[in-house]
C-alpha cells in the first residue's frame, strides 16, 4: 500500500494559533507587528493591475513556535557544554539555531491531563505532575513527540488571563519535566506560553522546565499550540508534522504544526 492510499480520508487539524497584532505573548519577548506597506492603487500596472503586500517584524517567539536549544542556557552554557559567548553575535548563534533543528514527521504522544481530570481547561496556576501523566495512560516511546493537553488554548482570546501574569497558567513542573526527559522524547508542547507550571503572581520569572529540557537534555519546546480540537476528538495518539522556520541562527520562529488522524 502507497503512503497516498494510507493516507486518503485522513482528517488534519491544523495546531497553531492564528498571528495578529496583540495576540497573547511573553512579555519577555518582542511583539508581533504587521502592517501593509504597499496599498492597492498605490501602484496601478499599465493594464489596470495592482498588488498589495506587508512588513511583518515578529520576535521568535510568538504564537506558536519551537524553541531552539540556543533560547536558554544555564550560567552561560549551551546544551552540550557549548558556551553561549563563543557562539552568539548581533547576527544570532553559529550553532544550536532553529536552523538546525530536524524536521518532525513521527508519531504523537497526547496526554489529555484536562481530560485526566474531568475538565474542559485547567485551572490557572495548575502544576501538572508525573502522576498526572502517568494518569493519561498514553505509551511514550523514546523519539516521540509529547503534547500535553491542558485545554488553555480554549482562551487564547481572553488576552490577560491566557498570559497568566496575575493568576498563573497550567504547565509541567519539574517533576514532569523529569517523567518526559527520562522518556528519551524528541520534542515537547503545549498550549501555553511557557512550557512552564507558572503559579499565581509569579510570572514568567524562572523556567526550570526549559533548563532541564533544553539545556540539560536537548529536547525541543513548542509552545503556544492550539491543542484544543484535537483534544475535542479524544485521540491518544496522531501523526504530527513540525517544521518551523528555518532562520539562520535565530533562538526560535514560528511554526504550523500539523495533526494527522487516520479516518
Amino acid at each position: 500500500m502507497s503512503w497516498l492510499e494510507l493516507l486518503a480520508g485522513s482528517r488534519v487539524l491544523d495546531l497553531a494559533q492564528p498571528m495578529r497584532r496583540g495576540m497573547p505573548q511573553s512579555p519577555n519577548h518582542p511583539p508581533f507587528r504587521m502592517a501593509l506597506e504597499r496599498r492597492h492603487g498605490d501602484l496601478v500596472r499599465p493594464d489596470g493591475g495592482s498588488a498589495a503586500n506587508e512588513l511583518i517584524v515578529t520576535g521568535g517567539h510568538v504564537g506558536t513556535h519551537v524553541d531552539a536549544l540556543a533560547h536558554v542556557s544555564q550560567d552561560g552554557v549551551l546544551h552540550g557544554g557549548v558556551h553561549a559567548s563563543s557562539v552568539q553575535s548581533h547576527l544570532g548563534f553559529t550553532s544550536h539555531g532553529i536552523e538546525s533543528f530536524e524536521v518532525y514527521v513521527g508519531r504523537a504522544a497526547v496526554l489529555d491531563v484536562a481530560r485526566v481530570h474531568g475538565v474542559p481547561v485547567l485551572p490557572a496556576g495548575y502544576e501538572i505532575t508525573a502522576e498526572d501523566l502517568d494518569a493519561c495512560d498514553v505509551p511514550v516511546h523514546p523519539g516521540d513527540a509529547v503534547l500535553i493537553g491542558t485545554g488553555w488554548s480554549r482562551r487564547w482570546d481572553e488576552h490577560d488571563a491566557f498570559i497568566g501574569q496575575r493568576d498563573g497558567t497550567p504547565g509541567p513542573g519539574v517533576a514532569a519535566g523529569a517523567w518526559l526527559a527520562d522518556r528519551g522524547v524528541r520534542v515537547v508542547g503545549a498550549e501555553t506560553i511557557a512550557f512552564e507550571h507558572i503559579p499565581p503572581g509569579r510570572g514568567h520569572a524562572v523556567l526550570p522546565v526549559h533548563r532541564m529540557l533544553l539545556v540539560e537534555r536537548g529536547i525541543h519546546i513548542v509552545e503556544t499550540m492550539r491543542l484544543h480540537p484535537l483534544l475535542d476528538t479524544g485521540a491518544r495518539e496522531c501523526l504530527l508534522v513540525l517544521n518551523p522556520l528555518p532562520i539562520v541562527g535565530a533562538t526560535g520562529a514560528p511554526v504550523r504544526p500539523l495533526a494527522i488522524l487516520p479516518s
